[in-house]
């Protein structure tokens, strides 16, 4: 992916997006092709596959030992507000850090990629079920009826495979997918049984991976390292290998990564003037301004809010945006729990990516009064420490000659259920500025607090209570749920912080995802989400991102 030198920026663009994850990415590819000339400005490195590397101790999706993205162990650290009001700083690896891959292409570079549809009720959960106490649960302002056009150019124009004809219910669809579902594995066609015998209705998993050969790239070779690695094949779409290819293809987009955009210049609290990037090379820091017609922020959940509030100017001293201390509010991702069950005979055929099959009849069912539900599916194939690690029956040996026989009998006999819930969200959970700790350029690093509202564990309890049902079922001969626990939740499917809605009194965005009062500020990625569905988010994401830029070419 060519780059453009730090010194060889122009100074001034049409469109400066900071971010080239999901959101940044599609953003920069119909914004350049429209003919607008576009800078993209990605923190993280652009990593090739090798760089990404298959570490089993150090990734995303067991990162206890290290993570194999950015940002940096050196300098790039965030804190946690203590009860007392005291503050713990967190280093990126670890679990509380609520890392999303800082690399060009987001975390799009080594999600599990399944790219589900929004609901049309999660659109609407404030009407249809109240707001809990304690809650901020609210509607959006757009329903899935106006988001249905660009979930469909999502699917096409990125590309995703699965059954549009599986999962009725789920609002109406104008095409199918345009790959086929990849086949189901050994453990899903135990599973589909299991759920015919108990009635339930259940179907595929639709994944922004190639099914077949398309677009210049092969079909998925079913390795299984999709979550928490980059594709050995290069068959799992992300913005790294579609949109962002796109937009560089026009001739229109310039592209800088290692670079952090410090703050966002404004005039009178109205009106976006450009960046100030800096960039660290050889041990040098340098800083320049660059100039835009229109300032598109896509640094996911927590790093755009924390922008906005290291953005703050002599007309908005707390932040851009902050005018109702709104920004940083609502912070979410998805509370997950489900059930693993033994059985007697092997039911994974270890073929990739694992995660196959899946139910929705515990979404907006209203099974015991829930607000909302969620998913459940099978999982991504596991790596042998991650079995270990979270797979083993809670009285299963675990270590010595006992611990390997455990591991080697319980490896290919064991399925794991689980599912992401409708999050309530909190104003209490949250991204503000530490007041003392900074990073290696100087600026005030993200404070995260917050925990996760009761009627999400409720839900969540639900759903495990289910996955165990439905493994009895497949024939488990031993079962055991999973539980979540009660701190903040955000993480990869991290949403909300910026979020859309009518009244500038208790949102960020418009409906456009516009900042209120701005006229060419704009935010591209999950925190405009005002709830995070049940379900992955990265589709929403998609399409919404394709709305915006859409709304931004017709400003002009």
């Amino acid at each position: 992916m060519p780059q453009r030198p730090f010194d060889q920026l122009r100074d001034q663009y049409d469109v400066i997006i900071v971010g080239a994850g999901a959101g940044g990415s599609v953003a920069a590819a119909v914004l350049a092709e429209s003919g607008l000339h576009v800078l993209v400005v990605e923190r993280g490195s652009w990593l090739r596959y090798s760089q990404v590397g298959s570490d089993h101790l150090r990734n995303h999706r067991f990162s206890k030992y290290g993570h194999n993205t950015g940002p940096g162990l050196e300098g790039n650290p965030r804190t946690i507000l203590l009860a007392g009001g005291d503050e713990r700083i967190t280093a990126p690896f670890e679990g509380d850090y609520h890392n999303n891959a800082m690399t060009l292409g987001g975390g799009t570079r080594i999600y599990g990629a399944q790219a589900w549809r929004f609901h049309p009720d999660d659109f609407r959960m404030a009407s249809r079920y109240g707001i809990p106490d304690g809650s901020s649960l609210s509607d959006w302002p757009i329903r899935y009826e106006e988001l249905e056009p660009y979930y469909v150019r999502a699917e096409w124009e990125v590309g995703v495979s699965g059954d549009g004809n599986d999962h009725p219910g789920r609002g109406k669809r104008q095409r199918s997918y345009p790959m086929p579902a990849l086949p189901r594995t050994l453990e899903a066609e135990r599973l589909a049984r299991a759920a015919e015998k108990l009635g339930w209705e259940v179907g595929p998993v639709p994944l922004l991976i190639n099914s077949i050969d398309r677009d210049g790239r092969p079909a998925c070779g079913r390795c299984g390292q999709c979550v928490g690695f980059a594709c050995p094949t290069n068959s799992k779409n992300g913005g790294h290998n579609t949109m962002l290819v796109r937009a560089i293809a026009t001739g229109n987009c310039d592209l800088i990564c290692d670079t952090t955009v410090e703050r966002i210049d404004t005039e009178g609290g109205k009106h976006a003037t450009g960046v100030r990037l800096v960039q660290q090379m050889e041990g040098s820091i340098q800083r320049r301004q660059v100039r835009a017609g229109h300032v598109v922020v896509a640094a996911g959940a927590i790093e755009s809010a924390r922008l906005l509030l290291n953005s703050a100017s002599d007309s908005e001293p707390h932040g851009i945006g902050n005018r109702n201390g709104q920004v940083g509010r609502n912070l979410q991702g998805h509370v997950y729990s489900g059930a693993y069950g033994l059985f007697d005979e092997p039911v994974q055929d270890g073929l990739g990516p694992g995660v196959s099959i899946a139910t929705f009849r515990f979404d907006h069912s209203n099974e015991g009064g829930i607000i909302g539900g969620g998913l459940l599916a099978n999982e991504f194939t596991r790596l042998p420490l991650i079995h270990w690690y979270r797979a083993l029956a809670p009285d299963a040996a675990r270590w010595g000659s006992a611990g390997k026989e455990t591991m080697r009998e319980s490896y290919l006999r064991t399925s794991q259920i689980q599912g992401p819930i409708q999050e309530i969200p909190s104003a209490e959970s949250r991204v503000r500025l530490s007041r003392e700790v900074k990073d290696r350029f100087g600026m005030p690093v993200a404070q995260l607090s917050g925990s996760v509202h009761p009627e999400s564990l409720r839900a969540s309890a639900m759903l495990a209570e289910q996955a165990e049902k439905w493994l009895w079922a497949a024939g488990a001969r031993e079962v055991w749920r999973t539980r979540p626990g009660g701190g903040l939740s955000a993480g990869q499917h991290q949403a909300g912080t910026l979020r859309m809605g009518n009244d500038p009194l208790t949102s960020v965005t418009d409906p456009l995802g516009r900042v209120h009062g701005y006229d060419n500020l704009w935010v591209s990625d999950g925190a405009v989400h005002v709830t995070n569905g049940g379900v992955n988010p990265v589709l929403t994401i998609l399409a919404l991102a394709f709305r915006t830029a859409e709304n931004l070419v017709k400003q002009g």
